[in-house]
């Protein structure tokens, strides 16, 4: 049977008092390109350094390609890329230097490979990293995670830095290199990236993982906006009772309404009335994962006033 390529179950880790992740768990696939999202200090990096033993968690288990994470380092690395967050490389070699450096460190790699990578991104390696901006740190850094063609490739906000034309580039090779079954588990606070390239993703806050979501599904259920123009002035009350609708403002003789479901209803309604236009669309993927978060904030901050009144006697 073949293994499972990335396997968290119960990741806990804890620094003295402080939760930086808390139960974690969930599967990556093969040929899939799965984004782990969340802000700042969610504990996105923190479960990578578990993963990866570059940090011992406090209970819980890591595994990749079926091998555990803490026992079999060293052979899991053979099949492994890794694109951290705050890279850091000697300023006095050139990006070929440090790249010819790292290949010995892993027993050689494919030049003509290497090479073809470093075309695409357009990376000059020539330079010393001290005179690199950090757009070009991150294109060595890219480079270095694929060089040995990894079955696991696992990065960590990965588009720092660089310019649109070569995101585009970067998520293309992603895309190819998952087309050959290999996996990528990208670790990401950029929205656009995330909705751009992702199969599936995971929502952390505050180390707790909120949902693990497929993108297709989530774009299924995403409310769409309907923006109504009327021949008159029409009061947004009046289709605030229909099914599916959540908001309706109006301005003057324009109604924007937010629903979800069939269109039929609200359309029945509207054409009571003369209308003039109808634009629609769905509301952009961050808007919702935005919301996705204040929801989840909105019920920590009852749960601490649930805790405090308990304390109180209800009081």
């Amino acid at each position: 049977m073949t293994p499972v390529p990335i396997e968290i179950d119960g990741l806990t880790k804890r620094f003295g008092d402080v939760v930086a992740v808390d139960d974690v768990s969930f599967d990556i696939g093969a040929g899939e390109i799965f984004g782990f999202l969340g802000p700042n200090g969610a504990g996105k990096s923190t479960t990578i350094r578990c993963l990866l033993d570059l940090i011992r968690p406090t209970s819980g288990a890591c595994r990749v390609l079926g091998l555990d994470s803490r026992k079999d380092a060293v052979e899991i690395r053979r099949s492994l890329g890794f694109l951290p967050s705050d890279l850091a490389m000697y300023p006095n070699l050139t990006g070929r230097q440090t790249l010819e450096f790292l290949a010995h460190l892993r027993g050689g790699v494919d030049w003509a490979w290497v090479d073809e990578l470093s075309a695409r991104l357009d990376a000059d390696l020539t330079r010393r990293v001290a005179e690199y901006s950090s757009g070009n740190r991150q294109k060595v850094g890219i480079i270095q995670a694929f060089m040995n063609r990894p079955k696991v490739a696992v990065l960590d906000e990965p588009i720092t830095g660089l310019d649109p034309l070569v995101q585009l580039e970067f998520h293309a090779m992603l895309r190819e290199h998952v087309s050959d079954g290999n996996t990528v588990f990208l670790s990401s606070h950029t929205l656009s990236e995330v909705e751009r390239v992702t199969d599936r993703v995971a929502f952390i806050r505050r180390g707790r993982l909120i949902a693990v979501e497929s993108m297709e599904h989530l774009r299924a259920k995403a409310v769409r906006r309907l923006r109504l123009e009327f021949a008159v002035p029409v009061p947004a009350e009046e289709f605030l009772g229909i099914a599916g609708v959540h908001e309706a403002t109006a301005d003057g003789a324009t109604v924007t309404l937010q629903y979800e479901g069939s269109m039929a209803p609200l359309l029945k309604a509207a054409t009571n009335r003369e209308v003039l236009s109808v634009e629609s669309g769905s509301i952009d993927l961050d808007e919702m994962f935005l919301e996705f978060y204040r929801d989840e904030a909105a019920d920590e901050v009852a749960d601490e006033r649930g805790v405090e009144a308990a304390r109180h006697g209800g009081v």
